[in-house]
């Protein structure tokens, strides 16, 4: 069947994608000569996870995660990849499109939050997805979080993304850049979570290798526009002033994963791996 052939086909791309990040990860680890060059350079550590079915206990895929701390550039980065299907329990399968007709899911994606040693560096997070219900789309997008925004890095960040959006669609980019400064943004506290960048979700134009095509290339773009971002700023030094910022920032962060997040909803809810989805949640943060 053809959407077999989509499933094996986005798997692979993501699996593909994590692989190209992590290497570029790491060269940064090897390249930094800045304030903890005198670390062992980081390297991610990979920790396979299967997942079980609640509805009936049967294997329901799973996924493997590339996680790296204590390094010279990153304080904490996963770069996680899953697989999974089964069925949704009723009540949750009334939010998901197309499954309050049949539950059975099947969902595949690469998911990357990043925590930088240095305030001056900024975090990121990025992930993209192939769902699959009676319909199917993809969705996902990169937005920057920077502890002490820097204007240029915020500008060449969207640039970037802007122009991997024009490749794809006149509209992209405007429709996906509102999408992503509503999305996210911290209700409770009344501010954005980052400096933004693009997001979207249900992307089914109709033409799937189309809309693979420009998943795929936001990958590559962010593989592209992030790593030059940390490379400006790597090897300055910082003060406590800066590290005491990063702090508190990180803790609006973890506010908006654990109490908005569709992502950590939607993983939490089909039973995935708890770790893996409490990746994204800085290894420090402070409330004053």
């Amino acid at each position: 069947m053809e959407i077999e052939v989509r499933k094996k086909d986005a798997a692979g791309w993501f699996q593909s994608l994590r692989d190209q990040i992590c290497d570029s990860f790491e060269a940064l680890e090897d390249e930094n000569e800045g304030p903890l060059s005198d670390r062992v350079p980081g390297r991610f550590e990979r920790k396979s996870w299967d997942r079980t079915n609640q509805s009936d206990g049967a294997p329901g895929g799973g996924g493997v995660m590339s996680l790296m701390r204590g390094g010279r550039v990153f304080e904490k980065v996963g770069v996680n990849i899953s697989t999974v299907f089964g069925s949704f329990s009723e009540e949750f399968a009334k939010n998901i499109p197309g499954a309050s007709e049949d539950p059975r899911f099947f969902a595949t994606g690469i998911s990357l939050v990043a925590h930088m040693n240095s305030p001056r560096v900024p975090a990121v997070h990025m992930n993209t997805r192939f769902i699959v219900t009676t319909k199917n789309w993809f969705g996902g997008g990169a937005d920057l979080n920077a502890p002490l925004p820097n204007a240029d890095d915020t500008t060449d960040f969207h640039a970037a993304l802007q122009e991997c959006c024009d490749r794809h669609g006149d509209d992209y980019y405007e429709r996906f850049k509102k999408w992503c400064d509503e999305y996210f943004h911290i209700p409770h506290r009344n501010k954005a979570r980052g400096e933004g960048g693009i997001f979207y979700d249900q992307l089914s134009s109709g033409d799937w290798a189309a809309d693979f095509a420009f998943t795929k290339d936001v990958g590559r773009t962010f593989n592209r526009i992030y790593p030059a971002l940390v490379r400006r700023h790597m090897n300055e030094a910082w003060t406590d002033d800066e590290r005491e910022t990063q702090l508190v920032y990180r803790g609006h962060y973890a506010e908006f994963n654990l109490a908005y997040d569709r992502g950590t909803t939607f993983g939490l809810k089909t039973g995935g791996n708890v770790e893996a989805i409490l990746m994204s949640l800085p290894p420090m943060a402070k409330w004053p």
